[in-house]
């Protein structure tokens, strides 16, 4: 039953990385990119971790893939402020329809 789940959380966790790859390719401007990458892909990583850690053979394994998702997480949210900060230093305005 829990290699079920485990596969049913992987395989929810590929909408979100398509998600974000589409809004990488799509969105018009740095911040909007930024926000689909750090978003979307979290949200799969963590499908897709705890999908694995379902599946896992033991709880150290388990425990692996939960770390490597809130080391991810802590990454992206650190390395997408520098990103953005570095942006607004550099005067780059977000996009406004006009």
């Amino acid at each position: 039953m829990l290699d079920w789940l485990g596969t049913l959380l992987v395989l929810c966790g590929i909408p979100f990385f398509i998600a974000g790859t589409v809004g990488l390719l799509r969105f018009p401007d740095l911040y909007t990119r930024l926000h689909a990458l750090t978003k979307a892909d979290n949200m799969g990583l963590g499908f897709v971790a705890f999908g694995m850690a379902l599946q896992a053979q033991g709880l150290n394994e388990a425990l692996l893939f939960i770390s490597i998702w809130l080391f991810v997480l802590i990454a992206s949210a650190v390395g997408s402020y520098l990103l953005a900060s570095h942006a607004h230093s550099r005067g780059i305005k977000p996009w406004l329809k006009r």
